[in-house]
């Protein structure tokens, strides 16, 4: 590649979209997540980014919707001018993989695409193909009771095979540890007769070699921590680690929070602030959100308790019921009134974003955690927010992000599976004091 890199990136949630940021970000680079839209480019409000991040919001698509918006989006980031370009998916393949992935290859034009999965400081590790969560097989971890996408399997290459017409291809951890060199050659070996090759990764130094060994390439796809490695191999930014947030400061007033994972890291998180006991704590009662009327007064009810709260100085946090009885129920509700499981989920997710932004409103603070993907969706589209600057990492995968416009929110995003017992606490006193 010659020339000035631009690195395109097409991300099927929000969360994924930070995450992968943070990777380039935090090497210095001028990452920007925009949601995409068919019809509006994004506009960089002035920014001259290094990395332009499109959030499909594809990941609860059918596989003829989500090829269509990776289709448009790579067409976007074409017409800006990209020169490298990742189809960032889930970390354990959840979604719609084939689609987005040969979406992307189509527009481009291209065969083959290098896919990585690994992201050992989050636990995920691929050996012999074979993908891990925490030293679980995929299938035995938490991710097989996934309510709209549980996974069953744990082999990448059987995981995409079905999902698409391109043939895919394991190459082995024996072949990462010989080195850039001999992982290039093979690569190269394979690609005449193979659309989609799977990597091993057993720690970072796999990562490394890895890009080492792909920094040329055209297309990545997978997770998010090849390009951690990637962005230092084709080198640091160290000036674009200046600079303040230019988020105006909300002293006296308390960090507005949501949860709507069912994960258990989440879960986990969410017990770790009850303990503590500094975090007002609203549960959304599920059951009254599918009437009009009743919808209407269980979200004031948490909103005005919240408000309150952070006008006095407190956290505060709306909560999507977790319980897995309450969850259990809710569907059922919801199967009764003819929703399936993602209206359902959307359902209770947009109300929780309606709480928050009644929140906000109120209190006029500008800083903002959320836990899990569709309730940052959700926010986010309440709130208007068509694009964010990432900002700092808090922890690996989890950065937090400036909203672009004349008044700019500091907000972080967090996947839902992502993050120790601590992390929303270290959160929320990131955003309280950057």
């Amino acid at each position: 590649m010659s020339g000035k890199r631009l690195i395109g990136v097409v991300a099927d949630d929000v969360t994924g979209a930070g995450d992968i940021g943070i990777m380039y970000a935090k090497a210095g680079y001028t990452a920007l997540v925009f949601g995409y839209r068919a019809d509006e480019p994004p506009d960089y409000g002035g920014e001259r980014p290094d990395v332009i991040v499109l959030d499909t919001d594809s990941r609860f698509d059918s596989p003829e919707q989500a090829y269509r918006k990776v289709y448009g989006a790579t067409e976007q980031l074409k017409r800006a001018g990209c020169t490298h370009y990742v189809n960032k998916s889930c970390s354990v393949g959840r979604g719609n993989i084939g689609a987005e992935f040969d979406a992307m290859l189509d527009s481009l034009g291209e065969t083959n695409a290098v896919v990585v999965f690994g992201f050992p400081a989050n636990g995920r590790q691929t050996l012999g193909g074979v993908h891990y969560v925490h030293g679980k097989k995929l299938e035995e971890s938490e991710f097989r009771r996934d309510p709209v996408h549980p996974m069953t399997r744990s082999d990448l290459v059987g995981i995409l095979q079905p999902q698409t017409r391109r043939k895919a291809v394991s190459i082995g951890i024996d072949t990462v540890d010989r080195g850039a060199e001999a992982l290039r050659r093979e690569i190269a070996a394979l690609k005449p007769s193979t659309g989609y090759l799977f990597v091993d990764v057993r720690d970072q130094a796999s990562l490394r070699t890895i890009a080492e060994a792909v920094r040329d390439e055209r297309v990545t796809a997978g997770a998010s921590a090849l390009s951690e490695e990637l962005a230092l191999a084709w080198g640091a930014k160290p000036d674009g680690l200046c600079g303040g947030s230019g988020v105006p400061p909300r002293p006296g007033l308390g960090i507005v929070m949501a949860a709507g994972s069912l994960m258990p890291q989440t879960a986990a998180q969410l017990d770790a602030l009850r303990r503590a006991g500094r975090t007002a704590m609203l549960e959304l009662d599920a059951l009254r959100l599918f009437a009009d009327g009743e919808r209407e007064a269980e979200i004031a009810r948490v909103a005005d308790a919240m408000a309150a709260a952070v006008l006095a100085g407190r956290d505060a946090l709306a909560q999507a019921p977790n319980a897995p009885e309450v969850v259990a129920r809710t569907k059922a509700e919801g199967a009764r009134r003819g929703l399936d499981g993602v209206a359902v989920s959307r359902l209770v997710s947009g109300a929780v974003a309606e709480t928050i932004g009644r929140v906000l409103a109120a209190t006029g603070q500008n800083r903002l955690v959320v836990a899990g993907g569709d309730t940052s969706a959700a926010v986010c589209a309440r709130l208007g927010i068509r694009g964010m600057r990432v900002y700092r990492e808090i922890a690996p995968g989890l950065p937090s992000c400036v909203s672009l416009g004349p008044n700019p929110l500091l907000l972080v995003l967090k996947s839902g599976s992502f993050g120790r017992e601590d992390f929303l606490a270290a959160a929320a006193e990131h955003v309280r004091l950057v």
